[in-house]
């Protein structure tokens, strides 16, 4: 039955992506994030429904009347990182696994580029954030829950075969969403509404705790304290959040926090001195080859020619190493660099939305968006998720609020100009006839 749901869904949907193609981005992400054919038993479980909604989805855009895409400094460097990936490819280690992987990170990001395409106002920058919301919060609300349920002895995971299928993927995907429900949250006038988000944001948060991920426990502090300094009722938000984290932090059971507390004694413990061992390699490989190892290099022979300890083989465990590992210096900073333009463009939209009433939302996005990258920096200094869809997308709808906000001031300086304009009273000349 489920299958046929999600068939019916997507079909339904395709059809009116002709008519209205963002529908087809927001089909991609709900497919994308929530993997609803992961939760099915039959043909849908291996169905490709990414692949058919971007086939529809494309050429549905390009032809869409409405589409613009907005020039920003941030989508050129994105292209660059692109070609520097083919690159890195070419000469990859394992060139053969490098372009599987390639391929595969060339589909999120022609993607991303058609969302930057047709989400071009306010009405489709929330329907798809809500889409991503919504699928990510299926999994944070029932994985807290879960927790709940347990006493927090089990973990939450995410489902298979996706970006977000370990706890500690799942975890920080959740802590990247959270702000984005806090968004919904402050935009919505409804009291029964905010107070079920409340709920939702916090299960959420009970999740990713539960995930007994050390690195989303880093990306909570972090996300906690950007989301409180951005936040307008500091003491309303400061005094929910410590009463949250007071909360979860009694809750939680001895196994959870002699887990946490390995953050400090990391050198007694194995993951942690394995994730050093991987950001070794990555580092010497970097050094040895300016293109890096290309995708999916980590294996025993890289690790052998490269790492303190040739017998502990497994990835990298952090965007930044994984794609100095991948891609070298020029890639890791090249990703760095658009990750600070886009931190940047949302201090550009709060600072130009301020005091603006018809631009509040806007500069409440730029708020929980700006936090929703501290979570990413933060947690994935600890995880392999330097492709993952959720954050180009950030990266892309900042783009695309901050042209949002450049055309609404513009508009607004050539009407302020046109009634100045008006109201100058043109000077009278007296004619004195010529004696």
């Amino acid at each position: 039955m489920r299958d046929i749901v999600i068939l019916t869904v997507v079909i339904v949907g395709l059809f009116w992506t002709l008519k209205k193609s963002y529908i087809g981005v927001l089909i991609w992400a709900w497919i994308s994030y929530m993997n609803p054919h992961r939760l099915a038993w039959g043909f849908a479980y291996n169905f490709p429904f990414a692949q058919l909604t971007a086939l529809v989805t494309i050429p549905a855009a390009l032809a869409d009347k409405e589409k613009r895409f907005p020039r920003s400094p941030i989508i050129v460097w994105i292209f660059v990182l692109l070609v520097w990936m083919a690159i890195t490819t070419f000469f990859a280690f394992f060139p053969d696994s490098a372009f599987v992987e390639y391929k595969r990170t060339l589909k999120i990001q022609v993607m991303n580029l058609i969302t930057g395409l047709v989400i071009v106002d306010r009405k489709k920058i929330n329907a798809l954030l809500g889409v991503i919301a919504a699928s990510l919060a299926y999994y944070g609300v029932k994985g807290g829950i879960f927790t709940i349920l347990t006493g927090g002895k089990l973990r939450v995971w995410g489902p298979e075969g996706s970006f977000i299928e370990g706890n500690n993927e799942l975890a920080l995907a959740t802590l990247m969403v959270l702000p984005i429900v806090g968004y919904f949250l402050s935009i919505t006038k409804a009291i029964h509404l905010k107070l079920g988000l409340f709920v939702v944001m916090a299960l959420m948060a009970v999740s990713a705790m539960g995930s007994q991920s050390r690195g989303a426990l880093v990306a909570a502090l972090a996300m906690l304290i950007m989301y409180w300094w951005r936040s307008r009722s500091k003491v309303l938000t400061g005094t929910i959040g410590a009463i949250l984290a007071v909360g979860i932090y009694f809750f939680m059971p001895e196994s959870w926090h002699e887990r946490m507390a390995t953050v400090k004694t990391y050198q007694q413990d194995s993951s942690a001195m394995g994730r050093i061992n991987a950001w070794t390699l990555a580092f010497n490989l970097a050094c040895d080859r300016v293109t890096g190892g290309g995708f999916n290099h980590w294996s025993p022979l890289t690790f052998a020619l490269y790492a303190p300890n040739p017998e502990d083989v497994h990835d990298a465990h952090s965007i930044y190493f994984e794609m100095l590992g991948e891609h070298g210096f020029i890639g890791l900073a090249i990703f760095l660099l658009i990750g600070w333009l886009s931190f940047r463009n949302a201090a550009w939209v709060m600072k130009k939305t301020k005091g603006i009433q018809e631009l509040e939302w806007a500069n409440m996005l730029a708020r929980m968006l700006q936090a929703t990258l501290v979570a990413y920096a933060t947690g994935g200094a600890f995880l392999g998720l330097a492709y993952f869809d959720l954050y180009w997308n950030v990266v892309m709808v900042l783009i695309v609020l901050r042209k949002i906000v450049e055309d609404s001031l513009s508009i607004t300086e050539k009407e302020t100009s046109k009634i100045a304009t008006s109201q100058v009273k043109p000077r009278s000349f007296v004619v004195k006839p010529i004696r």
